[in-house]
């Protein structure tokens, strides 16, 4: 056995595990594939993942292993991820990938959607992927950085890729968060292929780092033909990214959104970070303005407490205040929550109406100045009223 081939796993199992599985795999000179398989499920699905098991390593050009697998509920893209993560390890494989079937790509997503809520989903945990749309979020994120132990950023690059491929989330935008520069390059080269919507740079402190994400991403997209739109949001994360706010809004026309990383940012000043956020207002309100100097939208942080829903309540109607147009999501029962404080209410969506209306009765007559009642409106009140009466349509509320 060459010295650069050794005994390698991925994957979990146990009784706490499921739609997952592990895989064993030790390599040999000779005797061809043998396989062993333990699953609650082997008397129904048995046969069809040893097949699966048998077809992956042939497309891996894996000859001579033996591999024991222990299923927990794990389909078929993650059976191959999990096969694949094993093989790379034990030093087999070389480049070839071992892809699942692909479903039909969702329509592109617009630069300007609705992001209220983004719900983090740890990229290496399975379970987690198959059920995320059907809790209503805005986008999902795949995330590859702070969720992910060091140790497994390669098998969470690989399952992440064939959920882009396999799993359908719906009308949710379909996010992935990468590593920080430059592992953050080997997860864009296994991702992008697969044409995410957005990716989420994290820990931005300079335009450069945007640019290098793009740069990488256009080469990507030639060489897989990929036509449509992947969107950018930095992540802004510490006093210099914060203080380059605006230059890094500008690094690119595929920037869509800028967004805080609050945990790090107060970790960086020195500060406790709190529920009333006060020593966070002056980053929080320079990265609104930059964003919106740059014509992007301003997303907010996540609000970590998943039991203090009125906190969180407080929180989103505060960050609307501000400016910002949605935040992220660490459990799905912050969505509903999230979705109402970003929400105009019924007597700001009347008000707006009857200054559009006012406005369009204004310009139908050729008169300039428009008046609601005795009220003189100027423009960028007008123009206020008619992104709000737009943003409730988007919301389904006008």
């Amino acid at each position: 056995m060459a010295a650069d081939k050794k005994s390698a796993e991925a994957g979990s199992w146990g009784k706490e595990i499921r739609s997952d599985l592990h895989v064993a795999i030790e390599p040999r000179d000779s005797g061809g594939i043998e396989l062993g398989l333990e699953s609650r499920v082997a008397p129904y699905y048995g046969e069809a993942i040893l097949a699966q098991a048998r077809q992956v390593l042939e497309t891996l050009g894996v000859k001579n292993a033996r591999v024991s697998i222990h299923d927990e509920g794990a389909l078929p893209y993650v059976i191959a991820a999990r096969i694949e993560t094993a093989v790379r390890r034990a030093g087999l494989g070389g480049t070839n990938r071992a892809l699942p079937e692909k479903i039909g790509l969702p329509p592109a997503s617009a630069k300007d959607r609705l992001r209220r809520s983004r719900l983090y989903l740890p990229g290496t945990e399975p379970k987690y992927a198959i059920n995320a749309g059907l809790h209503g979020p805005d986008a999902i994120i795949l995330d590859l950085e702070d969720s992910v132990h060091p140790g497994e950023k390669d098998a969470a690059r690989i399952l992440v890729r064939n959920t882009l491929r396999s799993v359908s989330f719906g009308g949710c935008e379909r996010m992935v968060r990468i590593n920080q520069l430059p592992l953050g390059l080997e997860d864009l080269a296994e991702v992008i292929p697969e044409a995410p919507d957005l990716i989420l740079i994290p820990k931005v402190e300079h335009p450069g780092q945007v640019t290098q994400v793009d740069n990488m991403i256009g080469e990507l997209k030639l060489r897989n033909q990929i036509n449509r739109a992947i969107w950018l949001m930095p992540i802004l994360e510490s006093s210099l990214g914060i203080e380059n706010a605006a230059p890094i809004a500008a690094a690119s026309e595929n920037v869509a959104a800028l967004t805080i990383g609050l945990e790090d940012y107060t970790a960086d000043l020195g500060v406790v970070k709190t529920a009333e956020g006060q020593e966070s207002l002056y980053a929080r309100h320079r990265l609104v303005n930059a964003a919106r100097a740059a014509g992007l939208q301003a997303i907010d942080s996540v609000f970590g407490d998943v039991g203090d829903i009125d906190g969180l309540k407080r929180w989103g109607e505060n960050s609307r205040a501000l400016g910002y147009e949605g935040m992220g999501c660490v459990h799905p029962s912050q969505i509903p929550v999230i979705h109402t404080a970003f929400a105009p209410s019924a007597s700001e969506i009347e008000k707006a109406r009857r200054i559009v209306s006012a406005f369009e009765e204004a310009q139908q007559r050729g008169v300039a100045v428009v008046s609601l009642g005795s009220k003189m409106i100027d423009p960028p009140v007008v123009q206020r009223a008619v992104k709000l009466v737009a943003r409730a349509k988007a919301m389904g509320l006008a």
